[in-house]
């Protein structure tokens, strides 16, 4: 993860300075942006993978229109922009989109927005402490959001129970994935460092990579070919050439895989689904209501994995409820579905210790070898034998020697 530095205002002026780029739907944005810009967002509640983005793409300063943390649940996006030093400025209202113009510089300076000496915009600098504060407030009011969480999964389970029960409409993929270890790589939390703990694992094992959505370009810049990728309306939206933005998946990404499964809402329709029709890249068709990860899992499930690898998925209380979305309890009936198979990656460092290899098999040969030669110079008919066999070996020395001269 790249950590910005902040940029002091021109002309001794103080605070931070940036060039903007604004967009209310942060995942256009994220495209967008470049190392020392100031981010102009409309979003509610931001999660940690959203953040993350935003640092790796080098903002100096994340200017909100609506609230970093409402208090609904505990977010973790706010956290980590504080981390990394990220100048947070909070509920500076909608207005913000018109009085700003896309690349234009502004300065920040006490929850103020200028530019230039014009004040157009006001809101409030978010920092660390009064983020905990929230945090903790916010997971105190949790017991509204179970609630509905509790319906959705529900009526959820209701209309999903063919594909959930029986794996109804999943297709019959090419690469073969019964019997083998799956991963399934989003580009989500900590997504890097789970492929950096993977790289024997994936060496050594073979198993079947699928990338969802922009999880595909993560695999690519980890040195590996995805063999299948399952994309939705998220990752073909917004396309790119090199994958380096949000949950879009690149062209490379999408033509270099063996293999693509669209994810389709229940109609069969998916927005952006012509792209691929206009890149001439071939495609099965999964439709389901819940996210393109939850049809990952599903897939590599219903397929018969032996074991399933999860990259940068949903893995604590916190992360689960950190996004919110509707996919709660697709999330939540997909991970019951899949039960034992499901291992997070963090976790295969430290069980799977690498496949024996033939010189290790001679190593332990030899070290027995030379244990048993040991114990038997020890006795007094090895000390006979080590004898006779010295003597041996000087013969044949004296008469190589002999050869010679």
């Amino acid at each position: 993860m790249k950590f910005p530095s902040r940029h002091t205002a021109v002309q001794g002026l103080p605070g931070v300075t940036g060039t903007v780029r604004l967009d209310r739907r942060t995942s256009s944005l994220l495209r967008r942006l470049r190392p020392g810009d100031v981010a102009v967002v409309d979003h509610l509640d931001l999660d940690r993978a959203t953040a993350e983005a935003l640092v790796d793409c080098g903002v100096v300063a994340v200017v909100n229109a609506s609230s970093f943390i409402s208090g609904r649940y505990p977010n973790l996006g706010p956290e980590l922009l504080a981390r990394s030093g990220v100048l947070m400025l909070d509920e500076v209202g909608t207005d913000v989109f018109t009085r700003l113009r896309d690349g234009s510089t502004v300065r920040l300076h006490e929850g103020e927005v200028y530019v230039g000496d014009e004040n157009v915009a006001s809101g409030h600098e978010l920092g660390a402490e009064e983020i905990g504060t929230l945090m903790e407030d916010a997971r105190s009011g949790l017991s509204t959001q179970l609630q509905s969480f509790t319906h959705n999964t529900t009526e959820f389970l209701r209309r999903e129970q063919e594909l959930l029960l029986h794996g109804q409409g999943v297709p019959q993929t090419r690469t073969v994935i019964e019997r083998r270890p799956v991963v399934v790589v989003v580009r989500g939390y900590d997504y890097r460092e789970d492929l950096r703990g993977l790289k024997r694992f994936i060496r050594e094992q073979r198993p079947v990579l699928v990338g969802v959505d922009a999880g595909a370009d993560a695999l690519i810049a980890a040195g590996h070919r995805p063999d299948i990728v399952v994309v939705g309306e998220g990752g073909l939206a917004q396309g790119t050439q090199s994958g380096d933005s949000g949950a879009a998946v690149s062209d490379k990404a999408l033509r270099t895989s063996r293999e693509i499964v669209l994810h389709a809402d229940r109609s069969g329709r998916a927005l952006g689904g012509d792209r691929l029709d206009r890149l001439g890249v071939r495609h099965q068709t999964l439709s389901a209501s819940g996210t393109s990860e939850d049809v990952a899992l599903l897939l590599a499930d219903v397929r018969g994995a032996s074991l399933i690898i999860a990259v940068g998925t949903h893995a604590t209380l916190d992360e689960f409820l950190d996004r919110q979305r509707s996919g709660l309890a697709s999330t939540f009936l997909t991970r019951l579905r899949v039960g034992p198979k499901l291992v997070d990656a963090k976790g295969i460092p430290q069980l799977y210790a690498g496949r024996v290899r033939v010189w290790h098999l001679v190593l332990v040969l030899l070290a027995g070898l030379l244990a048993l030669g040991v114990a038997i110079a020890a006795t007094p008919v090895g000390g006979d034998w080590w004898s006779s066999i010295g003597g041996a070996l000087s013969d044949v020395l004296d008469w190589i020697q002999g050869l010679f001269t």
